[in-house]
């Protein structure tokens, strides 16, 4: 049975010269998140270039894509939300084009190393820390002190704040690696006893039937993982943002 871990190697595609410690070669991973860069950007430019009265499919899907990208930043965030709308739309479509990319069978799937998903989150902790001190000042401490709290419990709930504050990027990068690590092993798994089983002659074609049918469901099950994790990690980026533009509780 072919290793499902073998899938995430990072592998060198064009051999670059070092910057101090830094490698700057280009891995399998820089390539799959450039491609997924340029689908985005391509596509949004082919969508908007003949912008039409009555939209186009291309163009209904670049509008679909921006309403409901608005639409989840102003129900969490409220209208002064929406001065974030590039950056949460540029998660958003980057994460959910990188996700559907690794579906396809032999591509990498770079939201399936915590690295990828971990400077995301610091992105977002580092965009509410520095706005959230720059539009409220010292009040941007208010996060971290619930209103209506009894005095002899505060500090306790205070250092209960501060720790689930700083322990956002790391929930809001693990779950999003977490489970399209997770996933595409077990469809890799599943697989793999198709294989297997399918050179045992006709009594192990028979009996590849059962996880040849559970890969069909769990590929379709992926799909919707993908669009989901993409969404997941947007609406905890608007609730994040939210705190940042009113850190009152």
């Amino acid at each position: 049975m072919a290793d499902p871990i073998h899938q995430f190697e990072i592998k060198t595609l064009v051999p670059l010269a070092n910057i101090g410690p830094a490698d700057m070669s280009i891995t399998n991973s820089a390539a799959f998140m450039i491609a997924t860069t340029v689908i985005i950007v391509g596509f949004l430019l082919l969508s908007t270039t003949s912008r039409a009265v009555v939209p186009g499919r291309l163009q209904s899907v670049a509008e679909l894509s921006y309403e409901f990208v608005a639409n989840t930043i102003q129900s969490t965030a409220g209208r002064e939300g929406m001065r974030f709308f590039p950056l949460v739309f540029s998660l958003f479509t980057f994460i959910l084009v990188a996700n559907l990319i690794g579906m396809i069978p032999g591509a990498f799937t770079v939201t399936s190393h915590i690295i990828i998903t971990a400077a995301l989150a610091l992105l977002v902790f580092a965009t509410v820390l520095v706005y959230g001190f720059w539009k409220n000042g010292f009040k941007f401490f208010k996060l971290f002190v619930p209103s209506g709290v009894p005095i002899y419990i505060l500090p306790l709930i205070v250092l209960i704040e501060v720790m689930s504050f700083l322990s956002r990027p790391v929930s809001h990068s693990v779950r999003l690696f977490a489970n399209m690590l997770a996933g595409h092993i077990t469809l890799k798994v599943f697989a793999g006893f198709i294989v297997m089983l399918s050179g045992f002659g006709v009594a192990g074609w028979l009996g590849a039937a059962l996880p040849l049918a559970l890969v069909v469901a769990l590929t379709a099950l992926e799909f919707l993982v993908a669009f989901l994790q993409a969404y997941v990690f947007t609406i905890l980026t608007c609730i994040y943002l939210n705190d940042a533009i009113h850190p009152g509780h």
